[in-house]
């Protein structure tokens, strides 16, 4: 994917800066910014490769935020375990 950074003139004459669309091509990201933005002119357009990352790790997060290995299903059992029950 790339990241398409557009400057335009809007068709009453603002200007509107940095508007980012990811896309494949840059036809496809005018295509996206025009159907946002009826009869705009656009000033300019940077693009930069943008990189996926691998999935969200859940239990990596957990450990960095709490600085210790904990994983979810113990923090599940944890608070499953001290939930008052009805009465």
């Amino acid at each position: 994917m790339i990241r398409f950074g557009f400057n335009i003139r809007t068709r009453s004459g603002q200007r509107v800066d940095n508007i980012c669309i990811m896309s494949a091509s840059r036809q496809d990201a005018e295509r996206r910014l025009r159907q946002m933005y009826h009869h705009c002119e656009i000033i300019a357009c940077n693009s930069e490769a943008v990189r996926r990352s691998d999935p969200l790790d859940l239990e990596g997060v957990i450990g960095m935020i709490s600085n210790d290995p904990a994983t979810v299903p113990t923090v599940a059992r944890s608070m499953l375990r001290n939930k008052p029950g009805p009465n």
